[in-house]
């Protein structure tokens, strides 16, 4: 196991260098540059601004003196939000984010894996339709989508909920961001749990069971339950992937003081350090889950970590 997992963590590392290469690049390729929204400066003073912030150097220096900072955990300062590192920013804002996908994703697991056994116990009966024709348009209908109409039916019409987190007290405010991240992924989550669990029903082993006398409630939870949750947990790490970059899209949506909200503004001020701060941190995040996805898929099939 402990080879598994050096061989893993070394995998991740050109991975995540390869990430900042490109951040790098395509963020200093973009036009304009992060002081051009303010007021004309006399070239003197620029010239100061650059030097300051090692701006006047050639690229590669700005790129070797800007990855010796992330190897020691420091992203730079920020260009927009004076007297702040990006560091701070993103530990200010993180726990927000990690709550609001922590939350998705229980939710999105939950409801989606007691859908996905419903569905395959029921193969091919009215409820297993239902289930799955709901699933599809909750695969069809995205995020951008779903928040609006959910905010336009629950906040406008019935007013039972907030419609923004400003203004807004309590968990109640977390609601909707929650299930708007959510749904599509409880849509994946029972799509995949019917497949796995239908193809694990009609093994050999199972047979066996049912021979046994093994009631129906007794083989789910002990025999098929376990081997059926493979490709569900596979597929987490990439889950986890879809609700962050989507929560870009609910944070702003929702004016949630998230990470996704300070990659946004990073981006409209011209904002180098920040959005390439963000964006390393959402990598170093994704590349840490799957990681973790992969050591438990191996734990859990000894097959993996011998292959």
């Amino acid at each position: 196991m402990l080879r598994y997992t050096l061989r893993r963590l070394l995998g991740a590392v050109p991975t995540l260098l390869l990430v900042i290469v490109l951040a790098f690049l395509l963020v200093h390729a973009a036009p304009g540059g992060p002081f051009d929204d303010q007021r004309v400066l006399p070239a003197e003073i620029e010239a100061n601004i650059a030097a300051a912030y090692h701006l006047d150097e050639p690229l590669y220096q700005q790129f070797l003196r800007y990855l010796g900072g992330v190897v020691r955990g420091d992203f730079g300062p920020s260009y927009s939000y004076r007297d702040h590192t990006v560091s701070e920013l993103i530990g200010r804002s993180f726990p927000v984010s990690l709550r609001l996908g922590v939350l998705a994703m229980l939710l999105a697991s939950t409801i989606g894996i007691l859908a996905g056994i419903v569905a395959a116990l029921r193969q091919n009966s009215p409820l297993d339709k239902v289930v799955m024709g709901l699933a599809m348009t909750g695969i069809s209908i995205p995020v951008f989508v779903i928040a609006p109409v959910l905010v336009l039916f629950f906040a406008v019409k019935l007013q039972w909920l907030p419609a923004s987190w400003t203004g807004s007290q309590g968990s109640s405010r977390l609601l909707l961001p929650v299930v708007s991240l959510a749904l599509p992924q409880i849509a994946y989550v029972a799509r995949l749990t019917r497949a796995s669990l239908i193809d694990v029903l009609s093994s050999d082993f199972i047979r066996t069971a049912r021979a046994q006398g093994l009631g129906t409630a007794a083989i789910i939870r002990y025999h098929a339950l376990k081997p059926a949750m493979l490709p569900v947990l596979s597929y987490m790490g990439p889950a986890v992937a879809a609700i962050l970059t989507g929560s870009v899209v609910v944070e702003q949506i929702f004016g949630i003081p998230g990470v996704g909200q300070l990659f946004v503004r990073g981006s409209l001020n011209r904002d180098y350090t920040l959005v390439l701060g963000v964006v390393i941190f959402y990598a170093s995040l994704i590349v840490a889950l799957n990681l973790i996805v992969d050591l438990l898929y191996g734990a859990i099939d000894p097959r993996i970590r011998r292959r």
